[in-house]
């Protein structure tokens, strides 16, 4: 069975969302980096990118937050190209922790693997595998470069929120060095804290992350572009990872009420993955207790929920 949704009826649906939530109070912004706790509360954007390059916009979709935790899911498809599933899953792990983000816990707990590249240890590991190892600036141009392949078009780094989230990463500082006493980093901590920072500090756009979930349903092709950036049989070990710790411990609630694989990240931003249908993200800086927009997953939960999408339905989407 497969069910038929036109365009018309996404945009109309995304800006009831857009306009059913602009006006939510809820959340804070980040208050522990400097940069993140001075962005306008009230920027809130929504955009989905279909497998046919389309892309629907409504709000501030054009303006640049920081990328954050998202830019894990972007870093952990550059090692997955370069190194393969089998090994990330051997090097790395591709479990749920059930512990916030930034648990050293959960690497005391599981001292043979970080558990998965979408925790911040996991990320941090990741950054340490990226080719060409040794190289501080090379392997930076190849996140980039990786980065501005799914999502079509290049980020920036914010350079403010690059020095706040440097003067203020005692916790991640632990966990590379942690990650050291394990032999679970594979190049020099301080570089790849280094490198997980600076990639945590690019400003992308919720257009960008769009290009990039859809780029990532569509088996690796973005639709924009027209490039198959990697390998089809990597996607759903992609969204498999997104799936299990997206939201972090809070994942089995996000997935539940919503339907939809995806990953948030502190800036504000949470993109969303509907394998073989489209890409979603949505952009809001206050934040609920464990660290997730609350207006972008308000926003994301009402387009699922109202045009009957779920991953778990088993019927196919035709969007017309």
């Amino acid at each position: 069975m497969e069910k038929k949704i036109t365009i018309s009826q996404l945009q109309e649906v995304a800006a009831q969302a857009h306009e059913q939530f602009k006006d939510n109070t809820d959340g804070k912004n980040a208050d522990y980096i400097p940069y993140l706790a001075n962005i306008n509360p009230n920027l809130f954007g929504i955009s989905i990118c279909l497998l046919n390059g389309q892309v629907i916009e409504i709000g501030d979709t054009s303006y640049r937050f920081g990328i954050e935790s998202v830019s894990k899911v972007h870093t952990a498809i550059l090692v997955l190209r370069q190194y393969g599933a089998e090994k990330l899953l051997k090097m790395i792990g591709a479990d749920a922790t059930g512990l916030p983000f930034n648990s050293i816990i959960a690497i005391l707990l599981e001292n043979d693997h970080p558990s998965t590249p979408l925790v911040n240890a996991g990320a941090i590991t990741a950054c340490s595998m990226v080719e060409p190892i040794g190289d501080s600036g090379k392997k930076w141009d190849a996140i980039v470069s990786n980065i501005t392949d799914l999502c079509g078009s290049a980020p920036q780094l914010i350079d403010e929120l690059y020095k706040s989230e440097s003067e203020t990463n005692f916790n991640n500082r632990s966990i590379a060095w942690l990650l050291k006493n394990y032999n679970r980093i594979y190049d020099d901590p301080d570089m790849s804290l280094d490198l997980y920072t600076r990639q945590c500090s690019l400003g992308i756009t919720a257009k960008q992350l769009s290009v990039a979930a859809a780029t990532i349903a569509n088996r690796g092709m973005n639709p924009v572009t027209q490039r198959q950036i990697f390998d089809p049989e990597l996607s759903p070990k992609i969204t498999s990872l997104i799936s299990t710790v997206g939201f972090y411990e809070r994942t089995g609630d996000w997935l539940y009420t919503s339907g939809i694989p995806a990953k948030t990240g502190v800036g504000g931003g949470v993109m969303g993955v509907l394998p073989g249908v489209m890409g979603i993200s949505a952009f809001a800086p206050p934040l609920d207790e464990s660290g997730n927009s609350v207006k972008a997953q308000l926003a994301i939960k009402y387009i699922m929920n109202k045009l009957g999408l779920n991953v778990f339905n088993g019927e196919g989407v035709a969007i017309e």
